[in-house]
This record gives structure tokens, sequence and C-alpha cells, in this order.
């Protein structure tokens, strides 16, 4: 493995962690770190693989240590992970096309389609799993409403956390010339 390779890794890891620090609802690395991944990883399995593994991974720590006592007992997902993580995934393949080239405009560009992406998914499969909302568009409609209060930490969180994440690896880049791609 290489240098440029275990930073990426290292980053999406600290992002994912960072999870476990007090914040906000939905203030959260989860659209920077699945985009930095589309965008640095040049074997896209890894685009994929490395911001699901790591939101896994936080997902474990947050479930079984911080939210521990609302479960009985060791918890691998919670209801609706599997919508996140399909977010996370529909993320990278937006990112994939949107971030070929790393600009500041393609990161503004990606972090707010990265917002709208998690903002989408996530509360159809909220619509979808919680009998408050009947299963109907005005349920659908509803379910959206009132989650728009939820929405702007949503894309405060993924413009700080891509502003951390892509402008440090961007500026470690020009200081360590082994992290640019051969």
């Amino acid at each position: 493995m290489n240098k440029r390779f275990l930073i990426l890794s290292g980053l999406i890891l600290a992002a994912a962690i960072s999870r476990l620090i007090p914040h906000p609802y939905n203030f959260a690395p989860i659209g920077a770190m699945s985009l930095m991944g589309a965008a640095y990883f040049s074997d896209k399995k890894f685009s994929f693989i490395l911001p699901l593994l790591a939101m896994f991974i936080s997902d474990l720590l947050i479930n079984n240590i911080l939210y521990a006592s609302y479960f009985q007992s060791f918890t691998l997902f919670t209801p609706g992970a599997a919508w996140v993580y399909g977010a996370i995934a529909l993320i990278v393949v937006a990112g994939i096309f949107i971030l070929k080239k790393v600009t500041l405009p393609r990161v503004l560009i990606g972090s707010l389609s990265a917002s709208l992406i998690f903002f989408i998914v996530s509360n159809f499969g909220v619509w979808l799993s919680d009998p408050d909302y009947p299963l109907t568009i005005g349920g659908l409609l509803l379910c959206y409403e009132m989650a728009i209060p939820f929405f702007q930490n949503t894309v405060l969180g993924d413009l700080v956390y891509c502003s951390v994440l892509f402008g440090g690896f961007e500026f470690a880049k020009t200081k360590v010339s082994s992290l640019s791609e051969a």
C-alpha cells in the first residue's frame, strides 16, 4: 500500500470516527467522506469500500458504546441503516462524475449534491418504515417536510467537512509530492 492510499483511508476513517464527538443533529462527515473517496481513489472499488467500512466502524462504536443503553444487545445495524449506506453509495457515484477533477466549484456542487442525496434517500427510508407516516404521496411529503429542519445541518456538515478534508488533502499534496497521483 502506498502513502497516498493510507493517508486517504486514514482521513476517511478519522472523519467517520469524528461522529463520536458531540455535534448537532445531522452535522456529520458522511457526504464529505463519500465524496473524498470518489474523488481521490484511482481504484474506484475503494471509493465505495472505504467510506462504507468507515461508516460501519463508527456505527459500531456509536451503537454499542454511546447509545448502548438504547439496545438490548450488541448492535450491528440500526433500523434504517440500509438507507444510510445506500445514500453513501449513491453519493460516491455522484462524486465520481462530479469530481473527475477536484476544483472548488466542483467540491461545492458535490457537497450540496451529497446533502440532497442523503436527505432524499434517508427520509424515503424513514417514510417506508415509520408508522407515523401513511404510505401515500401525502405521507411521503409530510416526512420530507418534517425533515427540513435537519437539512440545514446536513448542508453545513457537508460543507465544513468537505472544506477540511479536501482543503487539507490538497494542501498536503503541495507539501508531500508522493500524495499526488502518479
